[in-house]
């Protein structure tokens, strides 16, 4: 069973720094996309950031330039380094990984159980 586990959030105040680590485990085919979204209270989710395997990445508007994302494809890894944080960050991060098989036909979509950060002003 694939699990997507987060780690890293936390409450910061504006301008500071967080990093956030989503573990995959349970895989069996392979992982193409991966991506970290938020969702804030009254909001609906969005994306924040994706990386391929082949490191293609893609940034929201409102993160590019603060927020890298990275992974590693031999640990099945993704992290999320939030730099010059800011109030309106704030919201829960979810990690997302989309499964290929060797045909490169989807094999699923799964979510992490999400982390919140909190940023104060």
């Amino acid at each position: 069973q694939v699990q997507l586990v987060e780690s890293g959030g936390g409450l910061v105040q504006a301008g500071g720094s967080l990093r956030l680590s989503c573990a995959a485990s349970g895989i069996i085919f392979s992982i193409n996309a991966m991506g970290w979204y938020r969702q804030a209270p009254g909001k609906q989710r969005e994306l924040v950031a994706t990386i391929t395997s082949n490191g293609r990445t893609n940034y929201a508007d409102s993160v590019k330039g603060r927020f890298t994302i990275s992974r590693d494809n031999a640990k099945n890894t993704v992290l999320l380094q939030m730099n010059s944080l800011k109030p309106e960050d704030t919201a829960v991060y979810y990690c997302n990984a989309n499964l290929v098989d060797h045909l490169l036909i989807p094999r699923g979509e799964y979510w992490g159980q999400g982390t919140q950060v909190t940023v104060s002003s």
